[in-house]
Formats: C-alpha cells, sequence, structure tokens
C-alpha cells in the first residue's frame, strides 16, 4: 500500500470526515484489520481564513507549497489537499514536489460523467465559486458546465460556511436556505449540485434535495484510496 499524505486543518472538522472515509473505503477494498498507511500535516486554520479574505494568495501559496514538501519528506506517495478552496494553489503545490496531486475538481469530473450530466451547479466559498479554478477543470477536462448561485445567494452561502460550518455549528435554518438555492439553480437548469466546500455535505444530503448532489469530500477521499491500492 503507498502512503497517502494529507493537508489538513481548513477546517479541522472536514479533515477527520477526509480520514474516516479513507479508512472506511481502505477496510471496504480490502477487509480483515486494514487501514489506510497515512500521513497528516495541519495548518492553523485562523491564518488562511485571514490570508483568503485579505486576498494574499502568494502567501497562501507558499503555506501549501511547504505543507506538501513536509509531506514528501515524510515519506507520502500522494498528496492530497483536504479542503476545495486552496485548490487555487495548485500550481505552487504540484511545483513544490515530485510526487503525483491528487486535484479534487478531477475526482469530481470523473463521478459526474459516469452520470451523464453535462450541467451542474457549484455551491462553495465565493472564491471557489466565483474564481475559474474549479470551473475550467470541469469544462475543460470533462465537458461540464457550471452554474453558480446569483450575488446574494453566493454571499448566504459564504457566510454560512464560516460563520457556522466551519465551527460544527449546524443549523436547520441554513439548510432551508442551502435548499432553497439549489432549487433555484434545479430551475435554471443544473442536472446536480457539487458540494464544493468540505464542510457543505455536513448541512446538505441527498435527503434534501431533489437532484444528485456530488460530495467532493467523499469522491476526493475515495479516488486517492483506489490510487494507493491500485497496483
Amino acid at each position: 500500500m503507498k502512503i497517502i499524505g494529507l493537508i489538513g486543518g481548513m477546517s479541522w472538522e472536514s479533515s477527520i470526515v477526509y480520514y474516516e472515509l479513507i479508512n472506511k473505503k481502505v477496510y471496504e477494498m480490502l477487509g480483515g484489520h486494514h487501514s489506510c498507511e497515512s500521513i497528516m500535516y495541519t495548518v492553523d486554520f485562523d491564518n488562511i481564513v485571514k490570508l483568503q479574505h485579505e486576498d494574499k494568495w502568494g502567501e497562501l501559496d507558499v503555506i501549501m507549497a511547504d505543507a506538501a514538501k513536509r509531506l514528501e519528506r515524510a515519506g507520502a506517495d500522494i498528496v492530497v489537499l483536504c479542503t476545495n478552496t486552496m485548490h487555487l494553489c495548485t500550481k505552487a503545490i504540484k511545483e513544490s514536489i515530485t510526487i503525483p496531486f491528487l486535484h479534487i475538481a478531477e475526482a469530481v469530473g470523473l463521478e459526474i460523467t459516469n452520470h451523464s450530466i453535462k450541467k451542474v451547479a457549484l455551491l462553495g466559498t465565493k472564491f471557489t465559486m466565483e474564481k475559474d479554478f474549479y470551473k475550467n477543470v470541469l469544462a475543460d477536462k470533462f465537458g461540464i458546465e457550471v452554474i453558480i448561485p446569483n450575488e446574494k445567494e453566493r454571499e448566504t452561502v459564504h457566510r454560512i460556511i464560516y460563520n457556522e460550518l466551519v465551527h460544527g455549528q449546524i443549523k436547520d435554518k441554513s439548510r432551508e436556505e442551502y435548499i432553497r438555492i439549489i432549487k433555484n439553480l434545479e430551475n435554471q437548469g443544473a442536472e446536480g449540485v457539487i458540494l464544493g466546500c468540505t464542510e457543505i455535505p455536513l448541512l446538505i444530503s441527498n435527503s434534501d434535495v431533489n437532484i444528485p448532489i456530488f460530495d467532493t469530500t467523499k469522491l476526493h477521499a475515495e479516488k486517492a484510496v483506489e490510487w494507493v491500492l491500485k497496483d
């Protein structure tokens, strides 16, 4: 078994989910008493949030690249970044290491393609929804059209993530807001919805909406396990 290197802490709640999903998938595939060989390097999320909202992505590149290098030096065979938004730093991460980096949007794109879906909604932080790093991967590699909520709705989605979900607060009122936003996107032709923040699956599940959801945390974690076990 190869070793997964995890960059965690953004937030620690979702990093726990990654660890759990990865080990469950290994057990599912291998049985017995198997668990996953992995290494996690956790950053201080408070610093990350400040730099995100100050638009200091150059400094964030340095932090993410350093985390990836630490994992490679520790013996990781692949790097998995346990968050959606920080994939904005993909170029810096890839340039800092010699081992593979598994992009979250690629794992998601493969699953969407399996459903023969060509138009999806994307929920996430404002950075994920408004910047092109996610949408470009889905469009260029998989031919998938991505739509996002309107400006007011994007503010709502973003606020709930940073003010509630990353603190482990799950509120019914916020779930209702997300359901309403997803319904609006469905009315615009979305055939599925990407939960493009690793905390959103804490709030929204398949039973809450009428169209398929694509849980990026689950898809990313399971694709990483398939990679380390493929040989």
